[in-house]
């Protein structure tokens, strides 16, 4: 495991990633009072763990994501209580809004594949298909400061590749660095259609994926090229 702490905990990954959903799905309601960003924490519905907080508990983890830079705290011209507003786009310059919106999906549910991340990401931002969702992934993959996401290969007790956020820290089942090493290799052979660059661009991207993560396990293990 890296020594690296986890830049949040999983309240403080709760708090930025429903601002990120409500700024989206409730402009008119955005940024939110405390009140409003408890509810959205404790919501039954598009939540994975569902939490309980109180507005004491989400208060306090506001306001230390405020004095990381992570949350802004505003007073509306006019109105009497504080609201709370998320500072993703300062954190990690760059991010377009498809990108941080699968961000947020992973924030609020955790792993999850390809296909879940296209469903569940519908009411922030469309993705014609999942070729798509991948590219953008990418980019939280390969993030130039470092990784903000991971492939977690198919594997025991995870029928498919799934994707998983790494603020929170490293999830369990990345696949260490001899796994990562041998995967290459057992990509399937190209179809006999050798004009087929849809499957073409699919395996670079498998590629890059791999080279991703064995470069960020380098880091952590200390080796060097």
């Amino acid at each position: 495991m890296s020594d690296t702490p986890p830049l949040l905990s999983p309240i403080e990954a709760r708090i930025v990633g429903c601002l990120i959903e409500k700024e989206i799905t409730l402009p008119d309601y955005y940024p939110l009072t405390l009140n409003s960003l408890t509810a959205a924490c404790n919501q039954t519905t598009n939540r994975d763990p569902i939490m309980t907080l109180d507005e004491s508990t989400v208060l306090r983890t506001a306001e230390a994501l405020k004095t990381r830079g992570w949350v802004f705290q505003v007073t509306v011209v006019g109105g009497r209580v504080n609201k709370f507003r998320h500072n993703i786009r300062t954190k990690f310059v760059g991010l377009e809004k498809p990108t941080i919106c699968l961000l947020s999906v992973l924030l609020l549910r955790g792993e999850q594949t390809l296909g879940e991340l296209r469903q569940r990401t519908e009411r922030l931002c469309a993705f014609p298909d999942l070729d798509s969702v991948e590219a953008e992934l990418m980019k939280l993959v390969t993030y130039s400061e470092g990784p903000i996401v991971a492939c977690l290969p198919a594997g025991p007790g995870r029928r498919v590749a799934q994707w998983a956020q790494l603020l929170t820290g490293e999830p369990g089942g990345l696949a260490p660095a001899q796994e990562i090493i041998h995967t290459a290799p057992m990509i399937a052979p190209a179809p006999a259609n050798a004009e087929d660059q849809a499957w073409k661009q699919r395996m670079e991207m498998e590629i890059e994926i791999l080279k991703a993560q064995l470069s960020r396990l380098k880091v952590k293990l200390g080796v060097e090229d």
